[in-house]
């Protein structure tokens, strides 16, 4: 059985997803909403200690532990809800409800605005929540839309036209921010950047929303309700995996270098910000280069797995990841964090399009392809969760995020062990162009 390439408008339709959702990720996990988020409140609170429902915390420690509990409920709910979706064949619906969740929240953080910590994390945790669903159920077509010698290709243009889009609304942002029209102050300029992006997710989602195909129910008749159903579901996609040595393998190598990209990722700006001092405006400018580099980035590497396969590829990109860490350690200067940050930026978009499509060539030909996307958005969820938790947790123990940083690299040297045993296993298999 040989599936087609969907037509041009299908896949341009699919890709304008991350176009239009990318802009949370950059603007508020990246770049604006920390640096927001930990000045709005040491200002108003007059130090870093903040009260959250009574408790205190380091303003950037309660950032991290925000997050973290956003990935953990959506690890939670986004299985159930995906397998639900692939028995329903309602992958359209969700991959909706999820955007306006999103989005809604985005918006709802203009009125933030540091003394309602409350109000601000809570909104956070939802948009959080809106932008993990969503993922879940787009990432999910990519299988059912791209033949598998496409998927590399196809699962780069995504990756490309979001960190495309993303830059444009972070530059509309910056530019509000640094030029502040109309007498508006920065910190109202910031909050009208949320308001945008909201804005953005959902009124460039509808494209996808047009074009995008309805997805088949798996069940055609419903003997149970929709949440036994959906277990049962993930049960029959676990009960593969385990059978599929060289998917199982790479799915433990997946978890742990998750840990340290997704934490590098998400921790950068605080970690100039706070460790380096640098200006917001620097430091802004440096999450749109990261952006812009990791275009290229994304191509550069697809182009290598093409010639030399995707675990190969991807063992020397962890390598790479290895050595990011250990220079973000010993980094001293704003210039250190500014090449740093290209090398971030190089194999940032790379090592995210690889995983995603090596997943989407490794599982096996199914009609179940929310749940097993899910299975693979719940193994970087989990890999957030406690990449993000020990980074707050280390940096309040020890006072320095450096250490946090250093104690990344044990994660990507478990994430590479676990790819090297994949592609041993792939070769004692003699496995399908992986």
């Amino acid at each position: 059985m040989h599936m087609q390439t969907a037509s041009k408008k299908v896949i341009n339709g699919w890709a304008m997803y991350d176009w239009a959702n990318s802009v949370y990720n950059l603007v508020i996990t990246t770049t604006f909403f920390p640096i927001y988020f930990t000045g709005a409140t040491s200002s108003h609170f007059h130090g870093n200690r903040i009260p959250f429902f009574g408790k205190y915390f380091v303003n950037s420690a309660l950032y991290d532990y925000a997050m973290a509990a956003a990935f953990l409920v959506a690890a939670i709910a986004s299985p159930i809800l995906s397998s639900i979706a692939d028995t329903r064949g309602n992958k359209k619906r969700y991959l909706m409800m999820f955007t306006w969740l999103g989005a809604i929240n985005c918006s709802a953080l203009y009125f933030f605005n540091g003394a309602n910590v409350e109000y601000g994390v809570i909104c956070f945790i939802l948009a959080t929540l809106g932008y993990c669903g969503g993922l879940v159920f787009y990432n999910s077509y990519l299988p059912e839309i791209a033949s598998l010698e496409d998927r590399d290709r196809i699962s780069a243009r995504g990756y490309a036209m979001g960190y495309i889009g993303s830059v444009l609304l972070q530059l509309v942002g910056f530019a509000l921010v640094a030029l502040q029209p109309f007498g508006i102050s920065e910190g109202q300029a910031v909050l009208i950047t949320f308001l945008l992006v909201g804005i953005w997710w959902a009124g460039f989602a509808q494209i996808t929303f047009i074009r995008l195909p309805a997805t088949t129910p798996t069940i055609n008749e419903h003997k149970g309700n929709a949440l036994t159903e959906g277990f049962s579901e993930l049960r029959k996609v676990y009960s593969q995996v385990k059978q599929m040595p060289v998917l199982k393998m790479f799915l433990r190598g997946f978890f742990f270098y998750s840990m340290g990209v997704q934490t590098v990722m998400m921790a950068a700006t605080i970690f100039g910000s706070q460790e380096l001092h640098l200006p917001s405006t620097m430091l802004i400018i440096t999450v749109v280069v990261i952006q812009l580099v990791a275009v290229p980035g994304a191509w550069g590497i697809a182009r290598l797995s093409t010639r030399f396969g995707n675990l190969p590829v991807l063992i020397g990109v962890i390598f790479l990841w290895i050595g990011i860490c250990v220079a973000g350690y010993r980094m001293q200067t704003a210039n250190d964090f500014y090449l740093l940050a290209v090398g971030v930026g190089l194999v940032m978009g790379g090592v995210q399009s690889l995983s995603r499509s090596t997943y989407a060539k490794l599982m096996p030909e199914t009609k179940d392809t929310a749940s097993f996307f899910s299975y693979y958005d719940v193994t970087e969820k989990i890999a957030i969760v406690i990449g993000m938790t020990t980074f707050g947790f280390i940096h309040e123990l020890t006072g320095s995020m450096r250490n946090s940083v250093l104690a990344l690299v044990l994660y990507f040297v478990l994430g590479v062990i676990c790819i090297i045993a994949a592609l041993r296993k792939q070769k004692g298999l003699a496995f399908k162009n992986v």
